[in-house]
C-alpha cells in the first residue's frame, strides 16, 4: 500500500475568505463541490488543504484525508486491527471510494482512493 497524498481538513464557514487568504501563499483552487473546496500548490499539486462546512454523504466531518492505492486493501488492514470505522467503504457519485477511521488521537481520518 502506499500513500499519494495527504489533505488537512479546515472546517470553515469562511470558504471564498479562505481561498483568497490561501492564495496569497500561493494555493489555487482545484476541487469545489459546495460543501468542501481543495486548494493546491501549482508547483506541487500533491501539497493540498481542504476546506469543509461539514460532510454531505457521510454522519461527522473528517479531519483530514489519506490518498491511497488501494482503499480496499487498506479498509482490510484497518478492520483487522480492530481501529473503529467510523463511515463504511463505499463508493461516492464524484470518482472516489472511501471510508472513515479514528485514529488514537480521537481525530477522524477520510482514507479514500479514486475509481
Amino acid at each position: 500500500m502506499s500513500v499519494r497524498r495527504v489533505v488537512p481538513h479546515v472546517r470553515s464557514e469562511a470558504v471564498r475568505e479562505s481561498r483568497e487568504f490561501y492564495g496569497l501563499l500561493g494555493f489555487e483552487e482545484v476541487m469545489n463541490h459546495g460543501w468542501i473546496m481543495t486548494l493546491a500548490s501549482p508547483s506541487s499539486p500533491t501539497a493540498q488543504i481542504s476546506f469543509m462546512a461539514g460532510d454531505r454523504t457521510a454522519p461527522v466531518t473528517p479531519d483530514m484525508s489519506v490518498e491511497v492505492d488501494d482503499v480496499d486493501a487498506v479498509y482490510a488492514a484497518v478492520r483487522e486491527s480492530g481501529a473503529e470505522i467510523v463511515h463504511p467503504l463505499q463508493d461516492e457519485e464524484w470518482g472516489v471510494r472511501r471510508f472513515f477511521v479514528r485514529d488514537p488521537n480521537g481525530r477522524v481520518v477520510n482514507v479514500l482512493g479514486h475509481r
